[in-house]
């Protein structure tokens, strides 16, 4: 099933602009999603199980490598953004 989903990190460090590029970096490395960026969120289109793997691999690097931080997610299944 295609989804589209939207996420935005926050993360709990006053240098917080590495920690969501590299984020957004390694979700964009995943070649079978979609991803666009937007100032304030970033957009992942593709196959429900594939978005969900990437997000669960990219949120528990993303705590390895800066620490915590809060994620504020929409998902719409069935629904291909354009």
């Amino acid at each position: 099933m295609i989804m589209t989903a939207e996420i935005t990190m926050y993360p709990f460090q006053e240098d917080f602009v590495p920690p969501i590029q590299a984020f957004i970096d390694k979700l964009a490395a995943a070649e079978s999603l979609q991803v666009t960026t937007y100032p304030t969120c970033t957009v992942l289109v593709g196959e429900y199980d594939v978005i969900m793997e990437v997000l669960k691999e990219s949120m528990a690097w993303s705590y390895r490598e800066s620490g915590r931080g809060v994620f504020v997610s929409k998902f719409i299944p069935g629904y291909q953004a354009a």
